[in-house]
């Protein structure tokens, strides 16, 4: 049986896209140009992880812009002064504000995914953004003739469409980015904004049946952007159980940089639903050091005291580059710990002799 190991998401672009996405930015990049680059970074990506072994692959996001505003790219009635993000370092990250609606997708994750599948034969997991995320461009004093109601009608079919075009298009897992939920904590410590989030998610989720939802993931981290997070001081505790009230199959869990990782596994067991699978984050994007076989596999042995081994995997703790614009991580770090993940991974299903 083994136990499986997924990764999350992005890998840091290689150089040459790096260099096309700056040249569009500054308008000597054309978009043909832009594009072929960013079909050669997903060709090689697709077939690093292969040569490494990994039993479920990536596109690595390398045609993204970042992984929260792929669905808006090109939609009109958008002001660039929306909600900021603070990191600890003192850098932010800012969403656009919606001004007008109807609100609609303008690029499906299908997208990403048909394009990675072309280029193997093994499984593909497709990440995609959560609703409540993207709940966070509605501005607070709202939108003439464009009420909240109708703006979350239309987020949740345009979410729901994503995900289902996902599934349909025959991707092994389809993951919700949910980085939004620990940030929540920081925003609301009452918790309030975690329930309408976490609310609002199901909405979208109750649409699928169970086989489908065994096929849907939730992933929660502190957001790794630039070696830096902007939710790791808060507290699991207030997260995680609610965390597991989402109607999903699959929870991916940050834990590799979590300095306490037996107290947030023993969360875990106490509010660990049946029937779903958790993957535990076993390397740390933002640490520069890479992981040795060795040191994952304890990190798993040391999971499985706290979670029943059938329902237990690997993963990263995080996107490798969520944005685009993110070069803090090398691209060879980031396939090196991911060597490292599916080869500790191998040994800890053979210590556990599953």
């Amino acid at each position: 049986m083994g136990i499986p190991t997924e990764p999350i998401g992005s890998i840091p672009r290689p150089p040459a896209l790096l260099a096309a996405l700056a040249g569009h930015s500054e308008g000597r990049t054309g978009d043909a140009e832009l594009a072929a680059r960013q079909a050669e970074a997903v060709a090689d990506t697709v077939a690093r992880l292969e040569r490494l072994g990994c039993p479920v692959l990536v596109d690595g996001e390398q045609s993204k812009p970042s992984f929260a505003t792929y669905p808006i790219t090109g939609l009109d009635g958008l002001s660039p002064d929306g909600a900021v993000i603070p990191f600890a370092d003192g850098h932010t990250r800012q969403l656009p504000r919606l001004t007008s609606g109807p609100f609609r997708y303008q690029v499906h994750a299908e997208t990403y995914l048909r394009e990675a599948q072309r280029h193997t034969g093994l499984p593909v997991k497709q990440a995609v953004i959560a609703p409540s995320a993207l709940s966070l461009l509605y501005p607070a004093d709202g939108i003439a003739d464009y009420p909240r109601k109708s703006f979350l009608d239309d987020l949740t079919a345009e979410a729901e469409a994503d995900i289902r075009g996902c599934l349909d298009a025959g991707a092994h897992v389809v993951q919700l980015d949910f980085t939004e939920g620990r940030l929540s904590l920081k925003l609301d410590p009452s918790g309030g904004l975690l329930d309408d989030f976490v609310t609002l998610n199901n909405q979208v989720l109750e649409r699928f049946s169970p086989a489908e939802r065994a096929r849907i993931g939730v992933h929660t981290c502190p957001g790794g952007d630039q070696d830096s997070t902007h939710s790791l001081d808060v507290d699991y505790a207030g997260l995680l159980p609610k965390l597991f009230r989402l109607r999903a199959g699959n929870f991916y869990i940050q834990l590799a940089s979590e300095p306490d990782p037996d107290r947030v596994l023993a969360i875990i067991r106490d509010n660990l639903p049946s029937g779903v699978r958790v993957f535990i984050g076993v390397t740390d994007p933002i640490d520069p050091r890479i992981e040795t076989p060795e040191q994952v596999r304890d990190l798993l042995l040391r999971a499985a005291q706290y979670i029943p081994v059938d329902q237990l995997g690997s993963c990263d703790d995080c996107g490798f580059a969520p944005f685009a614009d993110d070069t803090s991580t090398s691209r060879e770090i980031a396939f090196g710990k991911i060597a490292a993940r599916v080869e500790g991974t191998r040994l800890a299903a053979e210590a556990l002799e599953v």
